[in-house]
Parts: C-alpha cells; sequence; structure tokens
C-alpha cells in the first residue's frame, strides 16, 4: 500500500527481493496539472508497468473495501506513505501482520509530514524505520532502524530521495526477520511530536527570525510547498519562492527583508541569508543571479 514517489522505490525493491506481491493499492487518481487530467499516482503507474494488479478504493474504512482485502490471499502488508488510516479489521487480517515505513526516528515526528519537519526543526539527523502497525498513529513497536545525517546542503527533496533509498534497502530484511518470527520489536522511546500537514499560510518567510531559523524554514519546504514571500514589481505584488538558501556570517543593521549589496543578500531579525535559487509566481525557477538580473529587487529594496 503506498501512493508518492517516496513509495516506489519501496515496491521496487520488494519486487527486486523475490517477494510474490499478490495486489497493491493506492489512492484513487488525482487532477493534475494545468488541464487538471486525472492521473494514477506515482505507485500506481509504477505497479501497472509490472503487471500487478492495482487497487484505489476512495476508503479503506467502508465495509466492501475491507472485505476485498481479506479476501486477498497474504502473509504482510507493507504500507508505505499510503495516506489513509486502516482499521483495526484491516490490519488484524494478515497471519504475520501490517508494517509501516515511516521517514523519521520514532517517535520524533509522527504524522504527515516528517521529512520536511526535520529539516526545519534543525534537526541534525533522521532516519527511516520499519514499525508493526497499530490504531494509533505511527505508534507500533520498531523492527529495523536506518539513520541519515541532515546537512546544511539538504532540501526537503534530496532528503526525500536519501530516505527513499535507505528505506527501501531495510524492508527485505525486515521481512526476513518477520517470515523468521524474530521481529516482535522494541516499543518507542520518548517523547513523540508530531509532524502536521504544511498549511500555505506557515510556509510565508517572516524575515523577523534569526537567518537560521529562516535556512531551516526555506530549505525544508523546498521544492514543495516552498517557502515564500512577497516581491514589489512594476506591475504590483508577486510571489517569490525561495528554494534554496545559506546562512553567511555578515551583520546588518537593516530593516529585516531588506536586500544587501552583494548577490541576493537579505537583512533578517538576526544576522544575514543568501538566497540562492528563487521562483516568482508563474515563472520557471532560477538561480539568484539570474534573477537579479531582471533588475526586480536592488539593494534596498525590500521583500514582504
Amino acid at each position: 500500500m503506498g501512493t508518492p514517489e517516496f513509495a516506489v522505490k519501496a515496491l521496487a525493491e520488494l519486487v527486486a527481493s523475490g517477494h510474490d506481491i499478490v495486489c497493491v493499492y493506492s489512492q484513487p487518481p488525482a487532477p493534475k496539472g494545468r488541464g487538471q487530467v486525472l492521473s494514477p499516482s506515482p505507485v500506481h503507474t509504477f505497479a501497472q508497468s509490472l503487471g500487478l494488479e492495482v487497487r484505489t478504493p476512495k476508503s479503506m474504512k467502508a465495509p466492501e473495501a475491507i472485505a476485498e482485502f481479506q479476501a486477498l490471499d497474504i502473509d504482510a502488508c507493507i504500507v508505505v506513505a499510503y495516506g489513509q488510516i486502516l482499521k483495526k479489521e484491516v490490519l488484524d487480517y494478515p497471519p504475520l501482520g501490517c508494517f509501516n515505513l515511516h521517514a523519521s526516528l520514532l517517535p520524533r515526528w509522527r504524522g504527515a509530514a516528517p521529512i520536511q519537519r526535520a529539516i526545519m526543526a534543525g534537526d541534525s539527523h533522521t532516519g527511516v524505520e520499519v514499525m508493526r502497525m497499530s490504531e494509533g498513529l505511527d505508534e507500533g513497536a520498531i523492527i529495523l532502524t536506518g539513520r541519515e545525517e541532515i546537512t546544511f546542503e539538504d532540501t526537503a527533496q534530496t532528503l526525500h530521495d536519501k530516505l527513499a533509498l535507505l528505506g527501501a534497502s531495510l524492508l527485505p530484511v525486515a521481512l526476513a526477520a518477520i517470515e523468521r518470527g524474530a521481529a516482535a520489536g522494541q516499543a518507542q522511546v520518548g517523547e513523540p511530536t508530531y509532524a502536521k500537514k504544511i498549511t500555505p499560510e506557515e510556509a510565508r518567510i517572516d524575515w523577523n527570525r534569526p537567518a537560521r531559523d529562516l535556512d531551516f524554514h526555506i530549505r525544508g519546504l523546498s521544492p514543495f510547498p516552498g517557502a515564500w514571500c512577497m516581491l514589489q514589481t512594476p506591475k504590483g505584488e508577486q510571489r517569490l519562492k525561495v528554494l534554496m538558501s545559506r546562512v553567511t556570517d555578515e551583520v546588518s543593521g537593516e530593516m529585516p527583508g531588506t536586500r544587501l549589496l552583494g548577490g541576493l543578500k537579505i537583512a533578517t531579525g538576526e544576522g544575514v541569508i543568501e538566497l540562492v535559487r528563487v521562483q516568482r509566481e508563474g515563472k520557471a525557477a532560477q538561480d539568484a543571479a539570474d534573477f537579479l538580473n531582471g533588475g526586480l529587487l536592488n539593494p534596498g529594496d525590500r521583500l514582504l
């Protein structure tokens, strides 16, 4: 059971390691692009390319969806970013159990946006864990853990890609232990934190924050949904996404949000941040030098 690109690597590894995939579940096709054409999920598309059966129920809570699941002849169920809550009748059906691959070091960052939240919080490490699923949100016993450093060059996308590969590599090892009956797991230890979904308003950049916090914020939201601010243009205000940044060792007495001399450097509430890659509304992403060539933000101008 999986939906986004993160889960494709997991499915590919399970197939490559020789497991018999009885059925693949994914979220229903959703409108995409300017034409809002119904398009299957990445997992759906990949599974079909392998000739696997794909099911896309609107709700796994529906009695008919549960009954169809329970009619499958399966040993175990692997869940990777599926996007639906599974009821007890589903979790209890597979003889060996249901197992989830989650992109954090639990109990830190339970929930929907663990990769983004880890960078936004300034965590130095994160990871992936295979856990035995329970009815609670990401509360199950941990079967296997892989750790990954978060660097100052990481964005949500680069960290996503590293964790997708790491997580996929754990699944065959975890399933081997599960088949041997050696996967009781360890209870999660520590105070849980929750990775709630990112809202558009939360993604707005507050230049009054310290430069380091803003760098975490920008990289943690790149490329999607993208940290943003407002740019004053001759045609009025326009939204500007910031996709990559770095903290400088400079100081400034300018008002937060003011562009300084020397590149696309912006004064903040504490320190100076350099914007490396940006994207104007309706335009392609640009490196800072190309953006500045447009003359839309001169030294002394402010981002809002």
